[in-house]
């Protein structure tokens, strides 16, 4: 089946203005992920999707494929639904442009799972290592049915017991694999579903809308990029990753 990878790149971003264009140890962000996807498809199979003509135009300088989106899209995957009038394929994989480390391993797991469930939402999701990620609420914690399949996914810290200690718990890793139709049907939504907007986690519009979503496990190599303090973090990935 025809796969792409769609990266969505918005420059208003709330957290971090301009975080696409941010440079972290020289580089942008957004070439950063790019780099790390093109190590997985083609480049001819990768493109951006903006709603900015500075990224449009750095874009252009990098050779990144780039398409055009309304400053109108409630979310990432909004911009996705946006796209993929530009975009014809089967299957539209959707990997965040705050994901400049991005392991290519996942995303080529990501891309296997795809064929393995083709006409299935996924997410990836990997174990959290320490509380200080369970207690954030920039990372979206995961709750699974146990067969797989997500069963809610929340910035509070859960699970937790009665006393809310951190004993064991999951996390978001921003790649997503989405058929064409699921995606259509998420875009004919005009504004956010409840759980959605509460917790401003836009993969919880699907369950709202009896979709199904498949949790496939990845590394806990990825770092999504939020703050100031966040590009300093990966900053010293990069880094000591020489």
């Amino acid at each position: 089946m025809e796969k792409v990878i769609i990266i969505p790149a918005r420059y208003a971003s709330s957290r971090l203005p301009g975080k696409p264009l941010i440079k972290i140890a020289g580089e942008t962000m957004i070439y950063r992920t790019w780099m790390r996807c093109a190590k997985v498809l083609p480049e001819d199979k990768i493109f951006i999707a903006t709603d900015d003509e500075r990224i449009k135009q750095h874009c252009l300088e990098k050779e990144m494929n780039c398409v055009m989106t309304s400053e109108e899209c409630l979310t990432g995957t909004d911009r996705i639904v946006e796209a993929i009038k530009q975009i014809n394929a089967d299957i539209y994989i959707n990997v965040q442009g705050d994901e400049p480390i991005l392991n290519p391993d996942d995303l080529a797991e990501m891309v296997e799972a795809a064929d393995r469930y083709p006409n299935e939402i996924l997410n990836g999701y990997t174990k959290i290592e320490c509380e200080e990620h369970y207690r954030s609420p920039t990372i979206p914690k995961v709750v699974m049915r146990p067969g797989g399949r997500l069963l809610y996914m929340s910035r509070a810290p859960i699970p937790t017991d009665k006393e809310q200690k951190y004993i064991s718990a999951w996390r978001q890793i921003c790649i997503y694999v989405f058929p064409k139709d699921a995606l259509i049907a998420f875009g004919k939504k005009t504004k956010k579903t409840e759980l959605e907007k509460i917790e401003d986690i836009e993969i919880l519009r699907f369950l709202e809308m009896d979709y199904d979503v498949r949790m496939i496990a990845l590394s806990s190599d990825s770092y999504a990029v939020d703050t100031p303090e966040d590009v300093k973090k990966v900053e010293e990935i990069i880094n000591s990753n020489g």
